[in-house]
């Protein structure tokens, strides 16, 4: 029994027609918006020009920077007093993007990913604890309203605090988590430094796993630790969060839900469409969406189709692992951010000279950030101003990237110079 058997088993052929319906629908929707107008009365498109899913092809994509372009409400199809919530992400020299929901993108957004928790073996029957943020982050409400429409048990714990974590999953007897990887790992770190076998003294079964990248090695690794299966889950706020895509009991890659967006993946340099099981970047349109419908986004996520059937039955498409973006944007801890977010904090510090490195790597089980920045020649080497010139810019990070960095001050001329582009990230994770 699937939580929607009727949809999630559709035929190829029932499938596409209910996506080519909810296109034009979609399309006389979007025409509502000033973006959406502006575009579709350039390229002379409407609901009436797309008589196939192959006319997807004449629309323009969409990219992040529209919607920041459009900040904040540049993009809504409905009147914003239609609009019950919205979601955002942290910006970067500009503005941040933004997503609008109506009570009707809520409840679906609800129902997807109720479907998805299904269709890993979660029922109402479940303690579902929930260890994201709550928040302008879509991933904690997300599963939160998820796990409520199945009808679980939920247990809204936020992020942090790994102790109170532990307690509430024996206290509560959670069976099921929501978590991200690198913070997988070291709740399982810290249940073994307390005596706390996760295998014989909790009752965790299932977790489900995402907002950043991860090898199958690492799953391997968690679901051994935790004694659990950890199923991958994709979403991106723009999309409405997590839901978009998940992994069935096979794990065999994620099935990427048609009947809310119609997948294509794309060459990110010529902007061709790549044959099914080549490498591409990810492009989405909604399709099932009502307050901020997004036509054909560039999500830079770069992914494959995989072809054949899932043993599982459902006939939706499934894609790959992501193998990394095609872009600059770094995900740590389930946290997006931009080098430049970075530069522009540090550059408004006179002390500060203009090299400077990011460098991205494995401490133990956790990924962590380390920024290493040239002093200026005003900078004078006095260790207690130093000192405070070093807490001010750390805080100022913080409250810039929501995550800690690690900051480094060095001496002029210590950090290498590059010809050309300099390189400015190194990505020394482990994949474990």
């Amino acid at each position: 029994m699937y939580w929607q058997q009727d949809i999630e088993t559709l035929s190829r052929d029932r499938l596409e027609k209910l996506q080519l319906e909810r296109l034009k629908a979609t399309l006389d929707l979007a025409y509502n918006s000033p973006f959406y107008k502006k575009t579709m009365d350039e390229n002379g498109i409407s609901s009436d020009s797309i008589h196939s899913l192959d006319d997807l092809k004449k629309i323009p994509f969409t990219t992040k920077n529209d919607l920041r372009e459009h900040y904040p409400y540049g993009m809504a199809a409905v009147p914003i007093k239609q609009c019950v919530r919205l979601h955002s992400s942290s910006g970067t020299t500009g503005n941040p993007t933004v997503v609008l929901h109506s009570q009707k993108d809520l409840d679906e957004w609800a129902n997807q990913v109720a479907r998805c928790m299904y269709m890993v073996g979660i029922r109402d029957t479940d303690v579902f604890q929930n260890t994201s943020g709550y928040g302008m982050f879509t991933g904690g409400l997300g599963f939160q309203y998820g796990a409520e429409k199945l009808g679980a048990l939920t247990v809204p714990a936020a992020a942090g605090n790994t102790k109170r974590q532990i307690k509430f999953i024996r206290d509560f007897e959670t069976t099921c988590l929501h978590i991200i990887p690198s913070y997988a790992t070291r709740l399982a770190e810290v249940m073994y430094e307390e005596g706390v076998d996760p295998r014989k003294n909790t009752k965790l079964k299932i977790i489900c796993i995402g907002a950043e990248p991860h090898s199958e090695e690492q799953r391997k690794r968690i679901e051994q630790l935790l004694g659990v299966k950890a199923y991958n889950c994709f979403g991106m706020s723009e999309m409405n969060g997590p839901g978009v895509a998940f992994e069935c009991t096979e794990q065999n890659g994620l099935h990427i839900w048609e009947d809310y967006v119609i997948v294509e993946i794309i060459d990110p340099v010529t902007l061709k469409p790549v044959k099914d099981g080549e490498l591409g970047e990810l492009v989405l349109t909604t399709i099932n969406r009502e307050a901020m419908p997004l036509l054909r986004y560039r999500t830079r996520d770069l992914t494959r189709i995989l072809p054949g059937n899932c043993p599982c039955g459902r006939t939706h498409k499934r894609i790959a692992r992501f193998q990394g973006r095609s872009d600059d944007m770094i995900i740590l801890k389930g946290v997006n951010l931009f080098p430049i977010q970075i530069e522009t904090i540090l550059m408004q510090f006179k002390e500060l000279g203009s090299n400077y490195l990011i460098t991205l790597e494995t401490v133990g089980n956790s990924d962590e950030m380390l920024i290493e920045v040239e002093l200026s020649d005003l900078f004078t080497d006095d260790y207690s101003v130093l000192q405070g010139l070093t807490k001010e810019i750390i805080r100022q990070l913080r409250d810039e990237l929501l995550l800690t960095p690690r900051l480094k001050l060095v001496a002029r001329g210590s950090l290498p110079v590059q010809e050309g582009k300099a390189i400015r990230v190194k990505d020394l994770r482990k994949i474990i």
